[in-house]
């Protein structure tokens, strides 16, 4: 950890950092809401985005502070082990090409706000509903601090918010989440959007620029992967196993491949990742966005590139117990002039603030809709409704923070993992619930139950030479005895579940609940989607029949 402030790279990061600032104020006046104390204005934005806007919102949403941070980082750590995250992406975006576009129509057309919104409409059940939100906060609140824990990385490399009492050394930390706090507050979604271009513009310059630079300055990809070979092949001293390799090896290709498969089945069942959905102005929007969305796959495969460049480097070669998290920025700080540096660094910071303002906005109106509404306040107003969501989004922020603070970062990052875990428990009635109304609501909580205390227990079970319990996210896969994902375990264990509950209790003729929504809804338009109040009664039930998006 330095000591001696890289004064440069510190004055550039932060003229970004407050250009981003005022953006964020301003953005409250940029499309004006008619009425600002709507959850569709401040949590949605107006339901007004077009491609480009909905393309920056979701690229700043999905790829965050901690991915350009973590993924090279596991690169790093583990070599190709790490690059999971580059197909899982790429999967991602046809699957939900499938769904998104059906939940988009049946949101808009009965004013959904939050996944859960769909969830107790489609099956008349405020506990599957509640079940679905409580999953949704918990799981995302990791994943917030996780976001401070990007910047925390940044701010220590360039030589401040590592050394002094506790105040002095995390005062950095308070300031951006000050800053974080009350832009948020004050502009809703619009902050996030709009920022979102800075964001993405910087990291795609840096990004060009690293995969050209760095290679030229350590003398070519011949002698980088010959480094990071010879860097792999070091054992482990606890382990007494090699450290990585280049290439995945055969006892952990179940395991890389059920990663990725179950990373792309949970990432647009994030509720920040609805929340950017939500907000687009049509249908078309959403599919346009699933066939463009694959070039940020393509920046985050360079960017995984890194871990490489950190090895070839000699980014903590010899330094005991070094933190992977540290890897990146050190080698920008390495080899960039300190200037360029410090635009990589704003880069990293600024990707911090843009998904952690969706998070939380998110996760407040889960709150706000799906559990003050629906259990305490029915008869809540839109204002009332926006102003408990802007409330709770503080106490969201202050929660990571705390979080962050009071937790070792090994602790944070593996609550972002089991967070990856228990979110694909929602699946089943999330995705399910757009193409039949076949499934019980009741045999759908049970599965969720299922899924998720089989999750939770296996993940607790794993020991790694850090820690005895939550040590990694894969486990022997019954039936089959090979390792594999845990949440794509849960996931099998959670279905097997609904589908058997289901026909016990349809043949025991349990109340199914009432659904509102109707065939057409899933496919409607956006000139033919008058939205529902939130106080209205929805449509007639119905069921749609399963067919694909469009």
């Amino acid at each position: 950890m330095k000591n001696d402030v890289n004064g440069v790279a510190l004055g550039v990061c932060l003229f970004l950092f407050l250009v981003v600032t005022v953006m964020g104020f301003m953005a409250a006046r940029w499309r004006r809401a008619q009425d600002a104390l709507h959850l569709d204005e401040w949590g949605l934005g107006g339901r007004s985005f077009g491609t480009w806007i909905t393309w920056f919102l979701l690229g700043g949403d999905l790829y965050t502070a901690y991915t350009f941070v973590a993924v090279p980082a596991a690169i790093y750590s583990a070599g190709a082990a790490g690059f999971f995250a580059v197909p899982y992406t790429i999967v991602a975006y046809p699957l939900v090409f499938l769904f998104l576009p059906r939940l988009w129509s049946v949101s808009h057309r009965h004013g959904y706000v939050t996944p859960s919104d769909f969830v107790r409409g489609r099956y008349g059940s405020k506990t599957l509903s509640v079940a679905v939100a409580i999953t949704g906060i918990v799981a995302t609140m990791p994943y917030i601090a996780l976001q401070l824990v990007g910047i925390q990385a940044v701010l220590n490399v360039m030589g401040i918010g590592g050394t002094g009492n506790w105040f002095v050394k995390d005062l950095p930390l308070f300031i951006a989440f000050g800053v974080l706090a009350a832009y948020t507050y004050s502009s809703g979604l619009r902050a996030p959007a709009l920022i979102a271009f800075v964001k993405d513009a910087l990291i795609y310059i840096v990004i060009a620029v690293a995969v050209i630079y760095i290679p030229y300055k350590l003398g070519g990809f011949d002698d980088i992967f010959h480094h990071a070979k010879d860097a792999y092949a070091v054992k482990n001293p606890v382990t007494g196993k090699p450290k990585g390799s280049l290439v995945t090896a055969p006892k952990a290709q179940w395991t890389y491949a059920t990663l990725a498969m179950g990373s792309a089945m949970a990432l647009f069942m994030y509720p920040h990742s609805v929340t950017g959905v939500l907000a687009s102005k049509s249908r078309n929007t959403i599919r346009r966005n699933t066939t463009i969305l694959p070039l940020y796959s393509l920046m985050l495969g360079l960017l995984a590139m890194l871990g490489f460049m950190a090895l070839a480097d000699g980014v903590g070669k010899g330094v005991k117990g070094y933190n992977a998290q540290l890897a990146i920025p050190q080698l920008f700080e390495n080899v960039f002039p300190s200037w360029f540096a410090g635009v990589a660094f704003a880069a990293i910071a600024i990707g911090a603030l843009v998904p952690a303002a969706i998070m939380s906005i998110a996760s407040a109106n889960l709150f706000t809709r799906n559990i003050y509404k629906d259990l305490f306040r029915p008869d809540a107003t839109p204002a009332e409704e926006t102003r408990v969501s802007k409330l709770v989004s503080l106490v969201v922020k202050i929660g990571a923070l705390v979080f962050v603070l009071a937790m070792d970062k090994t602790v944070a990052i593996n609550f972002q993992l089991l967070g990856g875990i228990w979110i694909l428990q929602t699946f089943p009635a999330i995705v399910g619930g757009l193409f039949t109304r076949w499934f019980h609501r009741w045999a759908l909580l049970a599965g969720w139950a299922a899924g998720m205390a089989y999750g939770t227990w296996k993940a607790y079970d794993q020991a790694s030479p850090a820690q005895h319990h939550f040590g990694g996210n894969a486990d022997t896969i019954p039936g089959i005895g090979e390792k594999g994902y845990i949440g794509l375990t849960a996931f099998a264990l959670n279905v097997g579940v609904v589908i058997v509950l289901t026909l016990v209790l349809n043949l025991l003729k349990v109340p199914a609940g009432a659904d509102e929504t109707a065939p057409a809804d899933y496919l409607a338009e956006a000139e033919e989607t008058p939205q529902a109040k939130p106080d209205e009664p929805g449509v007639a039930p119905g069921l749609p029949e399963p067919s694909p998006a469009g």
